[in-house]
């Protein structure tokens, strides 16, 4: 049997993440009817197929998702061997693939990749905001970018920022009219701003105090999954919310917010990139975890 390619091998791979012959056209820089014709070749000489296809989806058949459980670690340490031959000799190389929240790419784009990119110019970062935790492995990425008590217990952690504080804000103009907060069961007679986590379920509002915790599942018509969401829409005056801190500091710079229940203020021990433990960690990744390490974490 005639050997598949490596071009053809990562083509498989590019198209099982994508999920999209079109998407992967794209990442690959291939035309989309070039790419088909390349997997239809490869599976003509497999005589298997690797993909269902339909004009909406595409998804890997039970031999697709067996060659990919195979190739996939073996493609990663070729990149890593070939990047490690050439980075020896010449400017560092390659692609990094991080998926990470909103704010957490707000912290890389201030204190990591300002001076990294100017300093390796050959890395590519693509980061990719998602609110909910992934599995990055199984998703293909390099690295994540969570609050560190999220990150998985068998992964690398280095963290990128100092505590990270969940403050409650509101709008002063919202406040004006409506009786004062002193305790956290004062927001209970007020028009919160409700979270929903990516499991479906609604986030309830912690408070911590000399030891004594609560945890409150807070009324309000209006529920969203996002904290930056949630931010702009107490800066408009629909109530109060409840995010980390790092997402209100601009509005509370400018006093377009103010917290409460400050005494009450519960802290993450802050944001963490994180890894799976390999024997051959990519230079790119090895150069990149270094950055953070250097950066700023006040």
């Amino acid at each position: 049997m005639k050997r598949p390619s490596w071009n053809e091998l990562q083509a498989v791979k590019t198209i099982a993440e994508q999920r999209s012959f079109r998407r992967a056209a794209e990442v690959l820089g291939l035309k989309r009817s070039s790419l088909s014709h390349t997997i239809k070749g490869l599976e003509a000489t497999l005589g298997v197929r690797l993909f269902h296809r339909t004009t909406r989806s595409v998804a890997l058949t039970e031999a697709g998702e067996m060659l990919i459980a195979r190739i996939t670690p073996l493609l990663a340490e070729m990149d890593e061997l070939l990047n490690d031959v050439t980075a020896s000799g010449h400017q560092p190389y390659g692609t990094l693939r991080i998926s990470a929240s909103d704010a957490a790419i707000r912290l890389l784009l201030e204190r990591v990749l300002p001076t990294f990119i100017q300093q390796k110019p050959g890395i590519e970062i693509d980061l990719v905001a998602q609110g909910q935790l992934v599995d990055i492995v199984a998703l293909g990425f390099d690295a994540g970018i969570r609050l560190i008590e999220d990150v998985p217990k068998d992964m690398v952690a280095i963290l990128l920022s100092g505590p990270l504080r969940f403050v409650t804000v509101a709008a002063p103009d919202y406040l004006a009219e409506r009786p004062k907060i002193q305790h956290p069961q004062d927001v209970m007679q007020h028009i919160c701003l409700r979270q929903r986590l990516p499991g479906g379920k609604r986030y309830r509002w912690e408070y911590q105090q000399h030891g004594q915790q609560l945890a409150l599942d807070v009324p309000g018509s209006l529920t969203l999954d996002s904290s930056a969401l949630m931010v702009e829409a107490a800066v408009a005056g629909l109530g109060i919310a409840y995010v980390p801190e790092l997402y209100a500091q601009p509005w509370l710079a400018n006093q377009q917010l103010v917290t409460l229940l400050d005494d009450w203020a519960i802290a993450s021990q802050g944001i963490a990139l994180y890894f799976p433990q390999n024997r051959h960690m990519p230079v790119a990744l090895r150069l990149f975890v270094d950055a953070v390490k250097a950066a700023p974490r006040a």
